[in-house]
């Protein structure tokens, strides 16, 4: 199981192609941005210029940090990638994709986004959950933006699909100013997470 080696060199960060109707998403996505440039901790994204995608990595690249790119093909036939990142790949599926952010990540900061935000936060759950990973997990939660999803980990806990140590995957915080501290201080995955499915 791969996990954290007490050091932070790059965060991939799951958001939305679209900025959302609250402009404080915007303003906390370009603050995270921001962060992560002054800490010298490199963004892995999906490779995009628009909605909250663009505003992470312009704040990342306005403030003289590193960003690595993953987008698939398909997507540049829309012109949303962002070549001006140092590192812009270019990939086939969507799984090649989601792969690639994952190696080359030591945690996951979760922004606001849709349904492609919760796939890619679902699916590095699910990889944690089976122990494939102890990386962490932050939920930004702004505004509330993701209640339904937290109450969803509740409502698949009290139909018995899983059990109540799936909530431990994740950490949720409210704000970008918890997000390191956040980082620092998620638990390793338990054993039951898995072992109670059998």
């Amino acid at each position: 199981m791969s996990g954290p080696d007490n050091s932070t060199d790059a965060i991939c960060v799951f958001c939305g192609s679209r900025s959302g109707n609250d402009p404080s998403f915007a303003v906390e996505a370009s603050r995270l941005g921001g962060m992560l440039a002054e800490r010298g901790i490199r963004l892995v994204y999906g490779g995009g210029d628009i909605g909250l995608m663009g505003v992470v990595v312009r704040a990342v690249l306005d403030g003289g940090g590193k960003a690595t790119g993953v987008i698939p093909k398909f997507l540049l036939e829309y012109e949303v990638g962002n070549p001006d990142v140092d590192e812009f790949i270019a990939v086939e599926t969507m799984h090649e994709r989601k792969a690639i952010m994952f190696d080359r990540s030591d945690a996951f900061v979760v922004l606001p986004g849709g349904i492609g935000t919760l796939d890619e936060t679902i699916e590095i759950t699910t990889w944690k959950q089976l122990r494939q990973h102890a990386k962490p997990i932050i939920i930004v939660n702004i505004g509330g933006c993701w209640d339904s999803m937290i109450n969803l980990f509740d409502s698949v806990i009290d139909a018995g699909f899983a059990h109540s140590s799936i909530k431990e995957l994740i950490t949720v915080v409210d704000s970008v100013d918890e997000v390191f501290e956040a980082i620092a201080s998620a638990p390793e995955p338990k054993e039951e997470t898995i072992t109670s499915h059998f």
